[in-house]
């Protein structure tokens, strides 16, 4: 990964951290709360310490370098999916947030390449009968609300944005990956260079697929935010089943539907 982001450079491929940020800075703006001691975590500081200039910066780092109960807000900006501990990352994050602290992350989601993943698959078992890891997978949205709630944080939220991009070939996008920092960095990917058959196959495939009416590919940037806060008591909670004050159909002005009760049934001999 570190080697990655040394040979990144954003310039105009930072379309998917631009829309990050303007998601985050329209996020925060509907939170009714003014933070005076956020903390950025990010991979690309110098783009996103621009957006938010008030924020004090740590690298992301495997250990985070951050003391706990600090922060009244935490923003992870586009490197969770990198992370090997996703959860561990998630949990020093809370450390570091104040009772009632806000986290707020984004991260490439499953969606991410489809496409790419798609098309390079079919040119290698064409080519040469077998697979090899060639796109790193993301977590899907769902997977990472649960790793929310393992992670400790209260009143988990996991939501998304698509982007699509247009290439004028697989290569161009495989330039712009370069440079967001976002190439193939599994350990068991291929460590030798493919020939140029492979994904100039993989082109002929992407194009035939996934084009637009102009001949360009289609590449689709699924990003998934992350929300949360460090739990505190004067937080809501969840009322315990049956509890309820009200009945539903009331609420709707409807009227409620009886269903029979199916242990009534079988003890009365029906099926």
């Amino acid at each position: 990964m570190q080697h990655n982001r040394k040979r990144s450079s954003l310039g105009e491929a930072s379309f998917a951290h631009e829309a990050a940020i303007d998601e985050v800075e329209y996020r925060l703006s509907l939170v009714n709360r003014a933070f005076t001691e956020p903390l950025l975590i990010s991979g690309a500081p110098s783009l996103w310490q621009a957006a938010f200039p008030s924020f004090s910066s740590i690298k992301d780092e495997e250990t985070l370098e951050c003391a706990p109960q600090t922060h009244d807000l935490v923003l992870h900006s586009m490197s969770l999916h990198w992370a090997n501990d996703v959860v561990g990352q998630l949990i020093q994050a809370r450390n570091a947030l104040k009772p009632d602290g806000l986290f707020m992350g984004c991260l490439f989601g499953g969606n991410t390449l489809h496409e790419l993943r798609k098309c390079l698959s079919e040119a290698e078992i064409a080519l040469t009968g077998g697979l090899s890891p060639r796109v790193a997978m993301a977590a899907e949205i769902r997977d990472l609300g649960q790793l929310m709630q393992r992670a400790g944080f209260a009143l988990p939220v996991a939501d998304k944005i698509t982007l699509t991009a247009s290439y004028s070939s697989i290569f161009h996008l495989s330039h712009d990956l370069r440079r967001m920092g976002e190439t193939n960095a599994l350990a068991l990917r291929k460590r030798t260079f493919e020939k140029r058959e492979l994904f100039g196959l993989a082109d002929e495939i992407y194009k035939e697929h996934f084009s637009d009416g102009d001949g360009r590919i289609m590449a689709t940037f699924e990003i998934v935010f992350l929300t949360g806060w460090a739990p505190h008591e004067s937080q809501q909670k969840p009322l315990r089943p049956g509890s309820a004050q009200a009945r539903l159909a009331d609420a709707l002005k409807t009227n409620e539907l009886k269903f029979p009760d199916p242990d009534a049934q079988i003890k009365n001999g029906d099926t």
